[in-house]
């Protein structure tokens, strides 16, 4: 081999090494930037579980007072199991757009619930001096907020996964392993921003 080829076949050499090493640390990256939404969404979930948890009880204990409000019961419940059953697809595959969305659609939905049990509460005087109703309204006020927090989190991670997954020439190495787009936690409807108002 002459010295020039042997030059060339160098500069190959180092060229295909270091363009190895930029895609395998491309790739780790973009791992880590994915397990970290993954972790953030983690902590949405335990909060959202402790809210689906806490509902039934406020149910239960708002029935004994508004008889005739058994409409607004009922609907409060199935807007909680709908939230719960798309809370559970979502922690599945945080990642999964469609899973995000549907949650996204299923909170919205149960915090209107939510905010009609509440509104219609007001009537009853007995029920806002009642106790257990006053204890789960504050644990439910105080999930909320560590729910908002949590989301924050989560959509503060998603952003810097998909910044990362879009930018040139990281976008190529997304691309080849199917790094997908994350979907954030967002409430749209400026209505549906307001946490549900739980003063008694």
């Amino acid at each position: 081999m002459t010295p020039v080829l042997l030059i060339f076949v160098g500069i190959i050499v180092v060229a295909v090494v270091v363009l190895g090493l930029y895609v395998m640390g491309a790739y780790n990256g973009l791992v880590a930037l994915r397990n970290r939404f993954k972790n953030a969404f983690a902590q949405i979930d335990v909060q959202l579980k402790r809210r689906y948890d806490l509902i039934p009880n406020l149910v239960e204990t708002a029935k004994g007072y508004m008889k005739h409000e058994a409409g607004t019961l009922e609907a409060v419940i199935q807007a909680r199991n709908s939230a719960a059953s798309a809370g559970s697809l979502a922690a599945a595959n945080p990642g999964d757009p469609d899973a995000m969305k549907k949650l996204m659609g299923a909170e919205a939905a149960l915090t209107g619930t939510l905010g009609k049990l509440f509104a219609l509460s007001e009537a009853y005087p007995d029920l806002k001096a009642n106790q257990t109703m006053s204890q789960l309204m504050e644990e439910l006020t105080s999930t909320e907020n560590k729910v908002s927090f949590a989301r924050q989190s989560f959509n503060d991670s998603v952003m810097v996964y998909n910044t990362k997954r879009e930018m040139f020439p990281s976008n190529i190495v997304a691309g080849m392993f199917n790094f997908g787009p994350a979907e954030m936690f967002q409430i749209t409807d400026e209505a549906e921003k307001a946490a549900p108002k739980v003063q008694f």
